[in-house]
């Protein structure tokens, strides 16, 4: 009940004032005597409650964030920075954590964690699979599409201007990676415009 001495049962008011116990802030004692006194009784649940409001108070710290930043397998985020602590698959363009990846293949598993796709073995056949991605308008892989014209990667010649236009699209479909990598480009002045 509010108001009330967890020990005793006192009421707050009248000249009574309770204080919260300043660990979980669940309870309230009319006294030192009587919080010492019913510390047994409450131990276990405010130690369990210290510990969950220590989470909130971490974790409503900084800033949030984006869906891609976690791993769809483990659920836990990422760590910064995100590149050399994840690969993307390219049959799903779903980031994997090395550490679900590891576990993985200890256990024998040599396919794509999320969506069990054999893995490509060459360029190639990793550019078909974004290929198949990128007619299904993912974002994601229209973003790699561009990333690999850009760097010249799994067999295409470097194109910056396809790099540019596939950036774009996937701009406009909600890939923030993609407005990175144009702004990286109009920024740099590297073949457009600034």
């Amino acid at each position: 009940a509010a108001d009330v001495c967890a020990n005793c049962g006192r009421e707050g008011g009248d000249g009574t004032k309770l204080k919260s116990c300043r660990a979980c802030l669940l309870v309230e004692y009319c006294s030192v005597d009587c919080q010492k006194t019913h510390r047994k009784k409450h131990k276990k649940a405010c130690k369990q409650r210290a510990v969950e409001l220590k989470d909130e108070r971490l974790f409503s710290q900084g800033q949030e964030h984006a869906e891609e930043d976690f791993c769809p397998i483990c659920t836990l985020p990422i760590p910064l920075p995100i590149n050399t602590h994840s690969a993307r698959m390219v049959c799903c363009m779903k980031r994997i954590c090395y550490g679900c990846d590891v576990a993985a293949q200890e256990r024998g598993m040599h396919d794509c964690l999320f969506c069990r796709t054999p893995l490509p073995r060459d360029g190639a056949s990793a550019l078909a699979l974004v290929r198949k991605r990128v007619d299904a308008k993912d974002p994601e892989a229209i973003k790699s599409l561009g990333d690999n014209y850009s760097y010249g990667e799994c067999g295409l010649e470097k194109n910056i201007p396809r790099a540019v236009d596939l950036w774009k699209e996937a701009a406009a479909l909600g890939s923030s990676g993609a407005h990175y990598s144009l702004g990286s480009h109009y920024y740099g002045g590297e073949e457009v415009t600034q």
